[in-house]
């Protein structure tokens, strides 16, 4: 490879190296405190009204 295409080559790959730890630390930044949201209680005590809801009054009462 000539020289002027590796040093191209190069700082591509920098650029992108750059823009790959900006996004990792953005995501870090969003997601920082989400993950426990289940396990710490705030949806305890929400009802489920989804399809196990549905399914358990769609079935037979005689059984």
């Amino acid at each position: 490879m000539a020289e002027p295409a590796k040093k191209v080559a190069r700082q591509a790959e920098e650029r992108l190296d750059r823009v790959a730890e900006n996004v990792r630390e953005k995501f870090d930044r969003l997601t920082r405190g989400r993950s426990g949201a289940a396990t710490d209680g705030r949806f305890v005590d929400q009802v489920d009204h989804g399809v196990d809801q549905g399914r358990a009054e769609s079935r037979p009462r005689g059984r």
